[in-house]
This record gives structure tokens, sequence and C-alpha cells, in this order.
């Protein structure tokens, strides 16, 4: 097969002569075990192309409010990255168990599971995953008697879309 294969954290699209196109799975982190850097682009035969491609991000987002992580979830796919989104913490827990994801973007306030002890129980399973909150309640997050992950990023509520690939784009450069 002659073509085209795209490589960007972790995931693989093979684009033949006839336009169609095959999306294998592997993760970053196995990439990463097996030598192979996170974002690279090569034809078929080995030869580089020319150019840089943005880095896209797997992420796992959770938010309660229907129409916020339809609206936060398409402009994140239209930015480049692979999302799953997911109405409350206990359903984006079950696939992190399964599953390997970049960054975890999450509210904070969320029936059933918050999302600070969805953050705290992810960093339990992925030490290397990113956490960023997404919030009107940005006092919340930082208040040190909160067991939130240390490292994670506050983006509060109201933002702009920019702000927020922005932000993902930073988490990732990290």
């Amino acid at each position: 097969m002659r073509g085209l294969v795209l490589v960007s954290s972790g995931h693989s699209v093979i684009v033949g002569q006839n336009q169609a196109a095959f999306t294998p799975r592997l993760p970053i982190k196995t990439r990463l075990a097996a030598g192979i850097p996170p974002l690279s682009l090569r034809a078929v035969g080995g030869v580089e192309i020319q150019g840089r491609a943005k880095p896209m991000a797997r992420i796992l987002l959770a938010e309660d409010d229907d129409s916020m992580r339809r609206f936060l979830a398409k402009a994140l796919q239209n930015a480049g990255h692979d999302v799953e989104s997911f109405g409350n913490g206990n359903e984006a827990h079950s696939k992190l168990k399964d599953d390997i994801f970049d960054i975890l973007l999450t509210d904070i306030v969320m029936p059933e599971m918050d999302g600070i002890e969805l953050a705290r129980r992810a960093a339990e399973l992925d030490p290397t995953l990113k956490i960023m909150f997404i919030t009107g309640f940005a006092a919340v997050a930082l208040n040190p008697e909160t067991e939130a992950p240390k490292d994670a990023k506050v983006l509060s509520k109201p933002f702009h879309l920019r702000d927020l690939v922005a932000e993902v784009e930073r988490l990732m450069a990290a």
C-alpha cells in the first residue's frame, strides 16, 4: 500500500491512494516506551515530510451540563484533539481505568463524584496525566484543604474557547 502515515500523540492515521483511511490505536506511553517520538510525520518508506504538525491531545472531558459538554468537546475536536466526554465523574473514572489519555478536563461541581475526587483518583491511576479544572467556582479548586492534584490547572468560567484550546496546547507542550 502506498500512502501517508500520520502519527500524533498516540494516534496514527494511514491514508491510502484511494483516500481510504485506517486508524490504529497505539497509546502514547507504549510509543514512548518503544522509542517512537510523540509527534512525527513520515511518508510510507521512511521519507520524512517537511513541516510541523500541531500535537493532538487525547482528552477525557467530564462535565455534567449537557450543552456545555457538547460545546467544549466540539471546540476541542475542531482544534484537532481526540475527545471522549462523560456527564459525571463515575463514568469518566471507569473510562480512565480502561484507556489512556493525555489530559483530564473536568468540571469541579458534578453529581455522584465531583471533579476534585475524579482528578485525585485519575492521578492515582496515571501520575503522568495532565489535569485541568473548568469551573465557575475557582476558589474551590484553589482551596489548600482540597485534595486536588498539585499540578492541576484551573480555567474559570466564563472563558473563551481560544483560551481553552491555548491552555490545552500549553499542557501538551509542558
